[in-house]
């Protein structure tokens, strides 16, 4: 068994914020997927069914994003699941807008809710890096994250929310290689009228 872990802050005021991407993905892959409605347990909304030929318990903390790792280990516990079975998706500042990154281990970058799941059962969980872009500079970073999607985002957002629940069986399987590609084929975004691509591989 697995589990998928979407990161984000509960309460309406939140739904749309960039740091809530995390809770949006788990919720397109619960809808994609055909898995049954959320129900309350370990401090969380969850899901259970079975994704890429094995079963999976989605996992919508509803600790707040500094707690997320209460309600995973609560679960962990339970079903007796290491933390080499734990998927995590959440925000990313260092990556662009629409990509999307898989990686096993490492630091927390700053971001406290994957700091608090270190804290509670480890780093060897998988992490699902889903790229919102930088503000620029570090003092805006608090207001970036927890402002909403712009309207123009949602160009990207969509697909790419629908790519990462399309293809969330290939990251039970381990072929997480395929599901990058998978996303990165489906996730198209539009560039804006005589922009250019840089040397270093970014928009000007």
């Amino acid at each position: 068994m697995w589990i998928f872990v979407g990161l984000g802050n509960p309460g309406k005021e939140y739904a749309g914020n960039r740091h809530n991407v995390g809770f949006m993905a788990v919720d397109q892959i619960v809808r994609r997927q055909n898995l049954p409605p959320y129900r309350k347990r370990f401090n969380a909304y969850v899901s259970e069914g079975v994704i890429g030929g094995e079963k999976v318990l989605i996992v919508r903390p509803q600790t707040y994003m500094n707690n997320s790792g209460q309600a995973v280990s609560e679960a962990a516990r339970f079903y007796k699941i290491p933390a080499e079975q734990v998927v995590v998706f959440y925000d990313e500042l260092d990556l662009e807008p629409s990509k999307v990154r898989v990686k096993v281990g490492g630091g927390s970058a700053g971001h406290n809710g994957i700091r608090s799941i270190d804290a509670h059962i480890g780093n060897g969980f998988k992490r699902v890096r889903i790229g919102i872009g930088h503000p620029g500079h570090k003092e805006l970073v608090h207001r970036y994250v927890l402002h909403d999607f712009a309207k123009a985002d949602l160009e990207w957002l969509e697909p790419l929310l629908d790519a990462i629940a399309d293809a969330s069986g290939d990251l039970v399987r381990g072929d997480d290689g395929d599901f990058m590609n998978k996303v990165a084929l489906k996730v198209r975004p539009q560039r804006p009228n005589g922009a250019k691509k840089s040397d270093k591989g970014t928009d000007t």
